[in-house]
């Protein structure tokens, strides 16, 4: 799996990838890919892996829904503070070296959870975590795209939400098993999940060193930014985003709650496996998802999406657990629709030099939703009810939905040969 990288390997990205330094040892393009979707996949993992100890969180030091929801609303917090100001860090010094800070902080983010005495810690290693996230999300999804085939773009879209389905079940399932069996419920999870941070560090540390053209190495800060010609198809694809991303603010901020409330159960692996369908789901439907045009998977998760909040409300409303894992199931198909159409569409249209810029453009406006979203809800859960909090969240992703609709259908008014060539 590990060579030195002759330079057949050093070719396979763009003819970009430097020769190794002091004969270190290079990953070559699979276990690169590999490697890059692993990056991925912590991005979903250190997003739900205090899911199921909120509760714990709660108890423990007398939590309020706002403190709960404040906890995992500075997470899309840090997320957007860093791809506000380094969101296109990676097309000026690499995919690799940004990944590694990512990573690096998301580390450093788990371990502060897995001692913490306190709540002002688990702030502290949420925001470490959204900080590593920020700088992550975007240049593992460009490695991704770099180190498939030209022709395989549906694959590596595929690829990128297969990893976060992966990083998402691991943290519901291994992470509900760790918090109700293990030794210590709020601190075992996060000491396994830096134990997989690590091995991602050194794996990250062996991929090739990518540039994209143009890069100049400087570090300071690029804000994303999306060029005219890439903008109608980023439109479409940032709604579709948005809508199924702050799904996961009703999952992950307030759906331990609605569970709890549901199943009647304390047993944190008994809902770690029922919020667990969302990604399974969501990685099932992902197969399905690769065979259709981008507009068309986007349509239809549109509609999937609507029909799911729908559901929600009414299991909510006359608490039905059945009704509930109806809405979760269609969530996750509708994410996946969403996620792979708008990459899809995204990655068509975006130039390799700018799309570290552009995707970190394109996770921004999604993280920048669902901490919003997150704040406010969990206020509205404190002052008028979890029910009143939940129907809210499904409107308004409701509506996001329709939005997305409306760009899906209507046809572009931007010709291909009025665009500029994907070199420029």
């Amino acid at each position: 799996m590990i060579k030195v990288a002759p330079a057949s390997v050093r070719r396979t990205v763009a003819d970009r990838t430097e020769p190794p330094v002091g004969g270190r040892f290079v990953l070559g393009r699979h276990a690169s890919l590999l490697v890059s979707a692993g990056v991925v996949s912590h991005t979903l993992w250190t997003s739900a892996a205090p899911a199921l100890t909120y509760g714990l969180y709660a108890q423990e030091w007398h939590l309020t829904h706002t403190v709960t929801a404040g906890i995992f609303a500075i997470y899309p917090i840090g997320v957007v503070v860093m791809l506000v100001g380094f969101g296109g860090i990676s097309d000026q010094i690499g995919r690799r070296a940004t990944m590694l800070g990512g990573l690096f902080a998301s580390l450093a983010g788990a371990l502060l959870f897995a001692v913490a005495p306190d709540v002002s810690w688990v702030f502290g290693g949420r925001a470490l975590m959204g900080i590593g996230v920020g700088l992550a999300a975007s240049p593992s999804t460009a490695a991704i795209l770099e180190f498939s085939s030209p022709k395989r773009a549906k694959s590596a879209a595929l690829v990128t939400m297969g990893a976060q389905a992966i990083g998402f079940a691991a943290a519901l399932l291994l992470g509900g098993a760790l918090t109700e069996y293990g030794p210590w419920p709020t601190r075992l999870c996060f000491r396994v999940l830096a134990l997989f941070l690590i091995v991602l560090l050194i794996g990250t540390w062996l991929l090739p060193r990518h540039t994209p053209g143009g890069a100049t190495g400087d570090w300071r800060s690029r804000m994303p930014s999306v060029p005219r010609h890439v903008r109608r198809a980023f439109g479409v694809s940032s709604t579709a985003m948005v809508a199924a991303y702050t799904f996961g603010v009703l999952v992950l901020s307030l759906g331990g709650q609605v569970e709890h409330d549901l199943i009647g159960s304390p047993n944190a692996l008994l809902n770690g496996a029922v919020l667990s369908l969302f990604p399974i789901v969501m990685g099932a439907i992902g197969i399905i998802a690769r065979t259709l045009a981008p507009r068309v998977a986007l349509i239809v998760g549109a509609l999937i999406s609507c029909s799911s909040m729908v559901l929600l409300i009414l299991a909510v409303s006359l608490r039905d657990l059945v009704i509930y894992l109806l809405a979760t199931a269609a969530a996750g198909g509708a994410y996946s629709l969403l996620f792979v159409g708008g990459l899809q569409m995204i990655s068509a249209a975006a130039p390799e030099r700018n799309r570290g810029g552009i995707l970190a453009a394109l996770y921004l406006l999604s993280y920048l939703s669902m901490g919003a979203l997150a704040l406010v809800l969990g206020a509205i859960a404190t002052t008028r009810g979890l029910s009143f909090a939940v129907d809210l969240g499904a409107a308004a992703i409701i509506l996001m939905n329709v939005a997305t609709l409306v760009l899906a259908t209507t046809p572009s008014t931007t010709s291909p040969s009025t665009a500029p060539p994907s070199g420029m």
